[in-house]
């Protein structure tokens, strides 16, 4: 516990020196208080950009900066430096790991307060927060872990993020883009936020993020066997 926590103390003062991580924390919800108090349209639904800029956010911001933080300590072997000094490589995860998502949940915070939402129904869209967070960590994770250089892991997230960033907002517009992205759980994660006043657990939105969780965690277990994190 010693060891997670100095790492996840580290990390704190290794963002607030890179730009690069911090802006991934702190974009969207800026957007999001920026567009939702500032751009009315008519019959445009409530807390339009609240829903939009919120799964935007579980796909791009814990994705990329965790995959960011691994692969850069991995190039410049801070991470071989902590392992030989005895911290353990899920100690390192764990530090790591619970650093981002409580950065990103803050995040998550400032996007639910502009969306004024009751405390029960707040409870709810950081729950939901929460879980999307949390899968799109075990994928940032698993290009991290992958990846043998920063310029790597950037080439594989980019196309990563932006596919699971941008489906929710394609499928506003396109059924057949729909039809394909309930299958992603950033798309369900929309959805169950677009419903979030008459909030439903379906058979469907169950099974696709218990399916999404499930890979996502086989596919990290797997590369966290086969590649060296140091």
């Amino acid at each position: 516990m010693k060891n997670i926590i100095a790492i996840f103390k580290k990390q704190i003062r290794d963002t607030l020196r890179n730009k690069t991580v911090l802006i991934q924390f702190l974009m969207f919800p800026a957007m999001t208080l920026i567009m939702n108090h500032t751009v009315r349209i008519p019959d445009m639904p409530q807390n339009f950009f609240v829903n939009l800029f919120a799964a935007m956010y579980i796909g791009m911001a814990p994705l990329t900066s965790i995959a960011a933080v691994i692969s850069e300590e991995k190039e410049k072997n801070t991470l071989r430096v902590l392992i030989l000094s005895n911290v353990k490589s899920y100690e390192y995860l764990l530090g790591i790991g619970s650093y981002v998502w409580l950065a990103c949940m803050a995040g998550s915070m400032v996007i639910c307060i502009s969306g004024h939402y009751d405390w029960k129904t707040g409870l709810i869209f950081m729950g939901i927060m929460a879980v999307g967070i949390l899968i799109s960590l075990l994928i940032g994770a698993v290009i991290g872990i992958g990846s043998r250089t920063q310029m790597m892991a950037t080439s594989i997230t980019v196309p990563v993020m932006m596919i699971f960033s941008f489906l929710p907002m394609l499928s506003l517009f396109n059924g057949t883009v729909a039809k394909i992205a309930r299958f992603a759980y950033s798309e369900q994660i929309s959805r169950m936020l677009g419903s979030i006043n008459s909030f439903e657990l379906t058979a469907e939105r169950i099974g696709v993020i218990g399916a999404n969780i499930f890979i996502a965690a086989l596919v990290f277990a797997a590369t966290f066997r086969k590649c060296d994190l140091s």
